[in-house]
């Protein structure tokens, strides 16, 4: 199948983007990639470090075997040149699959470019993967014909739980920067929304939101509600990969416009 992969260009967790990266290709997935600035997703440095130890998890986050895939990856030139997602196409696209990162709060879930392919991608049936923060792309997408209610209005989905929303300061920095490409020089008091609030209030009374701050590498949190697949955060990136493997694997291919 041919899958749009969207991705942050200002600071993409490295794992959530590696990990069902990795998988759908090793599936034999063609992949497009697409940023917003039609430029390299490059990792915040401390999705990088091996050292990290998450403040409000208190648990080391980045495996270094991990790591070591993603600077393969960045020397390789792998998710180099994206197209940007203003000139995404969804009808060239069999499923669409959306990744997490402090960055995607900024220029993913809140954009109109973002919410036109989750609509589109929605209304023709297509699978829809979001890990994450991302998953903030689809609370506020909305349905023309439901009344303007969340795409996921009464499913059942992921996120990212409240409990681990980071308070202190929260920078933007990337590792590999370059001219045309550099780091955003930014500093925002923790993530600029709740995903958790925001995605239980999309859901309404009649979906659920699994947010449980016990989530862990050994137990992750996916769901699959069709036609979307939800990945808790960063520990869950490689079962989320799994998982949409295991989805699209029972999906017939569609026809391309």
């Amino acid at each position: 199948m041919r899958i749009l992969v969207i991705a942050s260009n200002y600071g993409v967790w490295a794992e959530e983007l590696q990990g069902p990266w990795d998988a759908l290709r090793e599936a034999g997935h063609e992949l497009t990639l697409a940023t917003y600035l039609g430029k390299t997703p490059l990792p915040g440095v401390i999705s990088m470090d091996p050292e990290f130890v998450d403040p409000m998890q208190k648990v080391k986050m980045n495996p270094p075997e991990l790591l070591a895939r993603v600077n393969q990856i960045l020397d390789t030139g792998e998710w180099d040149h994206p197209i940007r997602t203003r000139d995404a196409d969804m009808a060239e696209y069999d499923a669409l699959v959306i990744v997490g990162g402090a960055g995607s709060a900024l220029d993913v879930a809140g954009s109109g470019l973002v919410h036109r392919l989750v609509l589109d991608a929605y209304k023709s049936g297509k699978t829809i993967g979001a890990l994450c923060y991302a998953v903030g792309a689809l609370a506020l997408t909305r349905d023309p014909d439901n009344g303007m209610r969340s795409v996921i209005h009464g499913r059942h989905v992921t996120a990212h739980p409240h409990a681990w929303d980071f308070v202190e300061d929260l920078q933007y920095d990337v590792v590999r920067s370059t001219p045309d490409n550099p780091r955003l020089q930014l500093t925002t008091s923790g993530f600029v929304f709740p995903l958790q609030y925001m995605v239980e209030d999309a859901v309404g009374p009649d979906g659920t939101v699994a947010a449980d701050p016990t989530t862990s590498r050994e137990r992750p949190s996916v769901v699959y509600d069709a036609p979307f697949v939800t990945g808790l955060s960063v520990e869950s990136a490689q079962a989320f990969g799994a998982k949409l493997v295991e989805v699209l694997d029972r999906k017939p291919v569609s026809a391309h416009a």
